[in-house]
């Protein structure tokens, strides 16, 4: 299995596209580039140079690839529409039916439209199928280690928090039972699946999705992500795309039980403390970094993305590192990986 991240953030554009190939398949992940936050210490003219070389990589290497997973509607993951992009592909995307909230939807429905004129010569109004109701569990009963977890004097803001998050998922569940139902397709130069929670075969490789997991806290607003694992002849690699750390303890313990030979993994967030990332949960990412260190027999892990949006990473993410050193492991940026330092090493 040959792994090459294609962008990410440690390159000055945010992104999180990887490029994977084995003797059956060649796999591109989450294809989107986005622009730096303005607090990002350089210029515009760099930011704008960065993102563009992002855009021109991202599609030399769709070109070679087999199948491209979207694992959700942020620009950063996906690019809007490109027919070159996806032409010829297989694709499997995060579904727009549910486990979605109202502006990634949207950005599905808009970017389902393009590939259905595009692709198919055909409106995706006239595709569109009545839904079937369907129950949703809270999520919280799936996460049985974070949801017991003792956060002392925050576990009362806590619990309103999760309370809030339930009425607003509740909410949600009434939208996505209203919507009408964007169904898998398929054209002469396309196909499009919803892979979450499933497994595929290409030869010798198996590929596995995740169901939806939450972009980083529970119930946090911007929606749901699946995670990518790829399998061949002993060899495993785990995408995370945002987990955001993992913050979430029940998601470090998947990755944990996995036990991947290579790791792929986004940090969290440390650009946003205090003000969308508060301290706990920033610790809460760096313990479940440090027990996957720990736990695991990974021996490369690539930590980027939201990461190296901010210069401090280093000293705020201090004792992953020093963990890693002591067990011997590799810990690197996706630009460290390829040989050259990450952006913020170098700016004048």
């Amino acid at each position: 299995m040959q792994v090459k991240p294609i962008w990410s953030d440690s390159m000055g554009a945010k992104s999180f596209c990887t490029f994977v190939e084995t003797p059956d398949i060649r796999i591109l992940i989450d294809p989107g580039a986005a622009i730096m936050q303005p607090s990002f210490p350089a210029s515009i003219a760099k930011k704008m140079h960065w993102l563009r070389k992002a855009k021109r990589k991202i599609k030399r290497a769709s070109k070679k690839a087999d199948l491209i997973v979207i694992s959700h509607y942020h620009y950063d993951h996906f690019t809007d529409f490109d027919k070159n992009l996806y032409k010829e592909k297989k694709l499997f995307l995060k579904n727009p039916n549910e486990y979605i909230n109202y502006s990634q939807r949207k950005r599905s429905e808009n970017f389902l439209q393009n590939i259905c004129k595009s692709f198919g010569n055909v409106d995706l109004r006239d595709l569109l199928v009545k839904r079937k109701f369907k129950g949703y569990e809270d999520p919280r009963k799936e996460l049985p280690i974070a949801m017991s977890k003792d956060f002392g004097s925050y576990s009362e803001r806590r619990k309103e928090l999760l309370d809030k998050g339930g009425n607003w998922f509740g909410k949600l569940t009434k939208h996505w039972n209203e919507i009408p139902e964007v169904p898998e397709l398929k054209f002469d130069k396309l196909e499009l699946r919803y892979p979450e929670g499933k497994e595929f075969e290409f030869g010798n490789t198996k590929l596995k999705f995740t169901g939806p997991l939450f972009h980083g806290i529970e119930y946090a607003r911007v929606g749901w992500i699946f995670s990518t694992i790829i399998e061949h002849k002993g060899e495993k690699l785990i995408y995370s795309s945002d987990m955001n750390g993992p913050i979430i303890e029940d998601y470090g313990e998947w990755i944990i039980r996995e036990n991947p030979t290579v790791l792929i993994l986004d940090g969290p967030a440390t650009y946003l403390v205090p003000y969308m990332l508060n301290l706990i949960n920033l610790h809460r990412a760096i313990e479940n970094i440090i027990r996957i260190i720990k736990k695991t027999n990974t021996k490369s892990i690539i930590l980027d993305h939201h990461l190296p949006r901010d210069y401090r990473y280093r000293e705020t993410l201090r004792e992953v590192y020093k963990t890693a050193k002591r067990k011997n492991k590799e810990v690197l940026t996706a630009a460290e990986y390829l040989g050259k330092p990450p952006v913020l090493d170098v700016l004048d």
